[in-house]
């Protein structure tokens, strides 16, 4: 089962009480099987030690997203981030896809999702009082996403968390916007939330 295909997606954050490295697993809900990896394979030792101060939302990152082959599906890229966070989406073959950019002054964590060109396809937007975030583009809905609870253990002595993503079934599977829907969730709990 592809990825691309899946209209249900889990995105499930390795837990750890003492961890600098982002790493994720993406699980087809309804196949109940994992169907990507998420990684950050080149993380410096400074970049390690900076994420465990209150600098850790500045410090850039580098997460590979690998299918059940080990090959690259995306790469998202980001430097260091000294007010607002701009994040480049690339394809396994290094080639832009897009990215996204944060809003000034946005309630609850907003970005703007760019193609290659830096046209908007469509906006991310969250809710200050909890954890629901949706992807839409001229008033449509793309994608949903929401933050499964883990229960009160996990949540209180770990920074790991679970996300459930919600693909409208007309978004193509081959779109590019797809992978940058993928993108800006595995960035939500990065550049917003932490």
């Amino acid at each position: 089962m592809s990825w691309q295909t899946a209209d249900q997606l889990i995105v499930k954050e390795h837990v750890g009480l003492f961890k600098s490295a982002s790493n994720y697993d993406i699980y087809d809900l309804d196949a109940g099987e994992k169907v990507l990896e998420c990684r950050e394979p080149n993380l410096g030792w400074l970049t390690r030690a900076l994420r465990f101060t209150d600098y850790k939302r500045m410090t850039p990152f580098d997460i590979h997203v690998t299918d059940a082959h080990g090959d690259l599906v995306i790469k998202i890229e980001r430097g260091i981030s000294l007010f607002l966070s701009k994040v480049r989406v690339y394809d396994g073959n290094g080639r832009l896809l897009g990215g996204f950019e944060q809003k000034l002054f946005s309630i609850g964590g907003a970005f703007n999702v760019h193609d290659a060109q830096g046209q908007t396809v469509c906006q991310l937007a969250g809710k200050w009082t909890g954890w629901e975030f949706k992807f839409t583009a001229h008033g449509v809905e793309l994608a949903r996403v929401t933050k499964n609870w883990g229960g009160i253990h996990k949540e209180m002595f770990t920074t790991a968390d679970s996300y459930v993503l919600d693909v409208a079934n007309d978004l193509p599977p081959e779109s590019t916007i797809r992978k940058l829907i993928l993108g800006a969730v595995l960035c939500i709990d990065m550049v917003l939330k932490e």
